[in-house]
């Protein structure tokens, strides 16, 4: 009956042996298979890089020797009768199809085919990546280039990944995929100027995807001037019509601005030690990478810093900038503003804090601008409440360039808001700012269409409203194409820093001396955070239970045992990368990797029952060092170094020497809009406001979508109805210093002097 509905539905052989094979039927399978040869091992397609080593594998069963015999394409490949076919080291013509032979006694097989890729990376080498190892994940190698072509050239575009198996390609053209464009060369003769614009790659292999840098393609038409007749002409006549300049041609192609790189630090805090606990944060960040990562910004996104981990990113990220790159500050968490001057909040601030216990934008700003950067992006999204019981007035007198740009969520004196709902969304800053972020427009018209969206959301009428302060003068633009500049070491040195926070460890198959074969992976949520998974891949046949999960983490690491090897993402607090890893594992999520002093090292355990054992429990153990992964390779908890953006940021009283600190805001309030709307706010304090907002927060790029959010807790702070029938804070809140909104002159800095301000 199987069979016949197996072949009514179009099932040949093949598809009954993989089901048999993925069912464990050794029996069955052996029956469909030819009793003379059996081929076990097929030969796998790769792409490697020239010079590195080839090797294909083909291994066959028989009854009596088995001789071996590889091909490429229709020739016989020299001295290669063995299993393994190894070519050391690999050139580009060793390029193509591979395919073996495989007999014993009169009985043969042919192996499935097998395409090599080899890649000529010399001059087109992805920096700070290594390409020692062909397995597990693919490594971009040979990046696209931007161009300037007239009508009717030939416009080539080349990209590249190594991995095993082979990559699969997919070209696009402003976000649309372009037909048949399925190889690594795009080529596309005799351009027509319509098809201009911004060109990038899919990359993708049975496991995983990613994307080349977006180049810009900029195709003029060609200008020709016609005489009729015979006409005589001095040497200034040819050159008014443009015989004796190239600049003829190149007058009449729209200039286009670059960066020589782009560089990110977000950075969100939400768990305070002191303060009311945030939930938006972790959201936004994560949204925010990924429409980044998109612009092709090199990103660090970062939960929960604390002062000197804070100053140490800032250090590292002013580390990777230099003339020409355009830097983006995203900070999402508790802060204040006074005499003009920002300050971010840190967990572990002191209760009350005052400027000392925080980071001031602006100090980071002054230290920018010495690195010449072609654009300097600020967006802050925190309250800006001015803390009258600090009363330092710092003096940072910053220069004046005409690249900055401040996105502040809120207005002077005023509160940036979270909404509160049944799982985590966005904070409305980011909540409008993420449908914005990838149009093709000057930031400062991006901003402005935020503002724009944020002025009709019902929720926050007349409490928050986006406010831009510019100097730029130039159409910059976020989506602008990256063009190396003439400091092309340092920038390679600069994005070989950044690929140290982003080193993942290498999965690993880990054989247990009972025949049982565990899988160890790994992914990251954020730069500081390590999602580590466990798969059984092969277990003894007498094995009726089997099971690894992972413990003995360092104390240093934020690890909840409860919440540890859990058979779904969800349940150990991973939201966003359901989708992406794989199933029936047990998964850790490990934070707060830059807390890591030393190398992580933990123990995976395999536990087994044996139906002859009585089904009584049998472990097995086994040490892992992974090394420093992550951002924990560049020692945020260490000491604040001498050069660090401490200087700047530090005012008249240290921490430890000021008699008393001020109290501090808040960042945001929980917004809930909808039943009670009509009640009577103004005799409430702003910090105790927040209304019932019950939306669905749109699905994270990379992640699930909505259905994951939903089942999160809520926010620890309730709306609670008081006997007169208005809003009453919960008690947890009564005893938090709120700061008064007392009209003040603010001081005047030349920085603020030189910006225009855009009202919304």
């Amino acid at each position: 009956m199987l069979l016949r509905l197996m072949g009514e539905r179009g099932c040949t052989a093949g598809h009954l042996m993989d089901y048999l094979q993925t069912l464990g039927n050794t029996d069955a399978v052996q029956c469909l298979k030819s009793s003379a040869l059996q081929i076990l091992i097929q030969p796998q397609s790769v792409a490697l890089i020239s010079g590195h080593n080839l090797r294909l594998s083909c291994h066959a069963v028989g009854k009596s020797p088995v001789q071996y015999q590889w091909f490429k394409t229709k020739e016989e490949v020299p001295n290669s009768t063995s299993p393994d076919l190894v070519i050391s080291p690999v050139h580009l013509k060793d390029a193509g199809f591979y395919i073996c032979r495989v007999n014993c006694g009169d009985a043969f097989e042919f192996s499935q085919w097998a395409q090599v890729d080899v890649l000529n990376v010399a001059m087109s080498c992805a920096p700070g990546q290594s390409y020692h190892s062909l397995e597990g994940r693919l490594k971009l190698v040979i990046q696209p280039q931007s161009q300037r072509l007239h009508v009717g050239e030939n416009l080539q575009l080349e990209c590249g990944a190594v991995g095993r198996p082979i990559p699969r390609y997919q070209w696009h053209r402003n976000g649309v995929p372009i037909p048949t464009a399925t190889k690594r060369r795009l080529m596309i003769p005799h351009v027509m100027q319509d098809q201009h614009g911004r060109y990038r790659c899919e990359i993708s292999s049975s496991t995983e995807r990613m994307w080349t840098n977006e180049v810009d393609i900029v195709i003029a038409p060609r200008i020709s001037v016609e005489v009729s007749g015979a006409m005589e002409c001095s040497e200034d006549d040819v050159y008014a019509i443009g015989g004796g300049s190239s600049d003829f041609f190149l007058n009449s192609i729209p200039e286009q601005l670059y960066a020589t790189d782009k560089v990110a630090l977000l950075i969100g805090n939400l768990s305070y030690q002191n303060h009311p606990q945030l939930k938006a944060p972790m959201v936004d960040v994560y949204d925010l990478t990924n429409l980044l990562r998109q612009l092709n910004f090199q990103v660090v996104s970062l939960l929960d810093l604390t002062e000197p981990e804070m100053r140490n990113a800032v250090d590292e990220f002013l580390l990777l900038l230099h003339k020409g790159v355009y830097g983006l500050l995203y900070y999402a968490g508790h802060g204040y503003e006074n005499y003009g001057n920002s300050f971010m909040v840190p967990v572990d601030a002191p209760n009350p804090y005052r400027s000392a216990n925080c980071l001031c934008v602006q100090s980071i700003l002054k230290l920018m601008q010495e690195k010449e950067t072609g654009l300097n992006v600020f967006l802050l999204d925190m309250c800006r409440k001015r803390n009258i019981h600090d009363d330092s007035t710092p003096n940072i007198v910053l220069r004046v360039t005409a690249n900055i740009v401040f996105g502040y969520a809120t207005c002077q004196d005023a509160e940036a808001f979270e909404l509160s709902s049944s799982g985590f969304t966005n904070g409305v800053f980011v909540k409008f700012l993420k449908k914005r972020l990838l149009d093709d427009e000057k930031i400062t018209v991006v901003l402005d269409r935020v503002a724009e969206d944020m002025g009709q959301f019902d929720a926050t009428k007349g409490k928050q409203a986006l406010e831009i302060r510019s100097s730029l003068s130039e159409r910059r633009a976020l989506t602008d194409p990256i063009l190396p500049g003439d400091s092309a070491d340092l920038a390679h040195a600069h994005s070989r820093q950044w690929g140290k926070a982003h080193e993942l460890p290498e999965s690993m198959c880990l054989n247990f001396d009972c025949g049982a074969q565990i899988k160890l992976g790994f992914a990251a949520e954020f730069s500081n955070v390590l999602v580590i998974y466990t798969h059984i891949i092969k277990k003894p046949e007498d094995m009726s239970f089997c099971q690894a999960h992972v413990t003995d983490f360092s104390q240093d690491l934020d690890v909840d045992p409860k919440e540890m090897n859990r058979e779904t993402p969800e349940e150990t607090g991973i939201y966003f990368l359901s989708c992406s890893l794989p199933q029936h594992c047990l998964y850790t999520r490990v934070s707060s990797l830059q807390k890591l002093r030393e190398e992580l090292v933990f123990t995976v355990c395999l536990q087994g029952t044996f139906t002859a054992m009585d089904n009584d429990p049998v472990h097995w153990t086994k040490s892992i060092n992974i090394g420093k992964p992550l951002i924990a390779r560049l020692d945020l908890h260490r000491a604040m170094r001498r050069n660090s953006c401490l200087q700047t940021c530090m005012m008249p009283h240290s921490p430890s020497h000021s008699p008393c600190h001020s109290p501090g805001p808040e960042h945001r309030l929980h917004l809930h809009h909808g039943l009670h709307q009509a009640q009577d706010y103004s005799r409430l304090s702003p910090q105790h406001l927040y209304l019932e907002a019950y939306e669905r927060p749109q699905g994270a790029v990379g992640g699930c979508g909505d259905s994951y959010y939903e089942n999160l807790s809520q926010s620890h702070y309730e709306a609670v109805h008081d006997s007169a029938g208005g809003l009453s804070s919960s008690p947890g809140r009564l005893s938090i210093p709120i700061e008064a909104s007392d009209d003040i002159t603010e001081l005047q800095t030349v920085f603020i002097n030189s910006l225009q301000l855009h009202q919304q």
